[in-house]
């Protein structure tokens, strides 16, 4: 996607530290509006990525353009543009959820109800609790409040749901959906691939730096990534066969066995099959790269 009006514009940015290399020539665009899951394993060079996007990194090399800012140089006028999840934060919280969330408020022209957002993230109950006596789980509630507490214009969520159960997983699932239909653009990093899977338009895949994959979340792979496998037993073991016609396939089984097949199962491949098969064969290629440079 290569729209002028992208929230978000990245070209081959890059990041070495010393002799190692973090991001080695990404580029992508996140549309306004746009939801984009920034997937990719440990250490694949996600989080140096948001953090140069946010602002508090610098480049080695390429170009960057956020709400039309190089992020090396946005001011206080951009960064209140800005909502952000961190991974963690060092709050001890000495006030109360509310309080907390009613000062932040302050800080923006036109923040969402305070009682709503408390509400969204689940914590009503806690509302006039001490953050400081909150479980790690609530204190990670109360930071995707304080990001979204200001209807930032871009939205960047860094695993913003670990430690939710799974009530306030959905809870929050719906208040992101909020924000999408206001018209936030959100950059999502997750593990949770079904996160991933109900929240983004678009995913890129990161891995040893590198931007291996890209594209609309039902489409990610291409479609020879998302062929169904038939699967079933009998007193040969266990068989399995792609196909793109598995009703057919099916069918064509109990014709010729003359009964349901046992452990019969039609598999649908979901994002997190798709994203491991592409993780796993973009480290198989860069361990056999290394081997042919040794």
């Amino acid at each position: 996607m290569t729209d002028s009006s992208a929230h978000v514009r990245v070209r081959d940015i890059r990041k070495t530290y010393g002799k190692f290399t973090a991001l080695d020539g990404v580029s992508f665009d996140v549309a306004r509006g746009e939801t984009f899951a920034l997937l990719g394993p440990n250490g694949a060079g996600k989080s140096t990525l948001i953090e140069i996007l946010e602002g508090y990194r610098d480049r080695t090399g390429g170009d960057v353009s956020v709400l039309g800012v190089d992020p090396q140089h946005g001011g206080l006028e951009w960064k209140a543009k800005l909502g952000i999840v961190l991974q963690s934060t060092g709050e001890s919280g000495n006030v109360t959820v509310h309080e907390q969330l009613t000062h932040f408020a302050r800080f923006y022209p036109n923040p969402r109800d305070v009682d709503e957002t408390i509400a969204a993230v689940g914590l009503t109950s806690k509302a006039k609790t001490r953050i400081k006596a909150l479980s790690g789980g609530q204190r990670r509630r109360v930071d995707v409040a304080l990001g979204v507490i200001g209807r930032p214009e871009l939205l960047f969520l860094d695993e913003p749901t670990t430690g939710f159960d799974p009530e306030a997983r959905h809870e929050f699932w719906e208040l992101i959906r909020e924000l999408k239909r206001e018209g936030t653009t959100i950059l999502l990093t997750t593990h949770y691939l079904d996160e991933a899977a109900q929240l983004g338009d678009r995913a890129g895949i990161i891995s040893a730096g590198r931007l291996i994959e890209i594209g609309e979340i039902n489409e990610i792979g291409g479609p020879a990534a998302r062929v169904p496998i038939v699967r079933w037993r009998d007193s040969g073991g266990l068989h399995e066969e792609r196909t793109s016609e598995p009703a057919h396939t099916v069918a064509a089984l109990f014709a010729r066995l003359g009964k349901e097949p046992d452990g019969l199962e039609v598999i649908r491949p979901s994002l997190e099959s798709v994203y491991l098969g592409l993780v796993s064969a973009a480290a198989a290629s860069a361990t056999d790269l290394a081997k042919e440079l040794a």
